[in-house]
């Protein structure tokens, strides 16, 4: 499988984890967006999309996210939710991910590459595009 296209779109600002947001192409046939570029402890890694996941209250039925104390519609305590060896704490699901690390390896520099150079690159003011364009036409 090979990445066909990446997007960065960047995100940056003073203080924040969050560097940019990317989209890949997948062999020019699948997409998946909301991939994040955060900078951790040991520097730039990629995220892969992911959902917050949610119980239902047992008083009014409604979904809540886990971990949450009460409920945000009715207001009932909400029982903790149950402890298993694998999702210890875990408050989101990947969307998609990587099923091999030689595809994550490759998934994290076609990313990161793509993310230097956007940020590399200085970015043109829209309005100066819109003019350029207007310009050029014949109206």
């Amino acid at each position: 499988m090979e990445i066909t296209e990446v997007r960065v779109s960047l995100r940056e600002s003073e203080g924040k984890r969050l560097k940019a947001y990317a989209t890949i192409t997948l062999d020019n046939s699948f997409v998946v967006r909301n991939i994040k570029v955060i900078e951790g402890n040991n520097g730039l890694f990629v995220a892969m999309p992911a959902r917050k996941l949610k119980q239902f209250c047992p008083r009014c039925g409604k979904k809540v996210d886990v971990g949450s104390q009460y409920c945000s519609y009715c207001g009932v305590q909400l029982p903790p939710p149950r402890e298993s060896e694998d999702s210890r704490h875990t408050t989101h699901q990947d969307l998609a991910h990587p099923i091999n690390q030689e595809f994550r390896d490759y998934l994290q520099s076609k990313v990161l590459d793509s993310y230097h150079d956007e940020k590399a690159e200085p970015r043109e003011d829209l309005s100066k595009k819109e003019t350029v364009v207007e310009e050029g036409s014949d109206k």
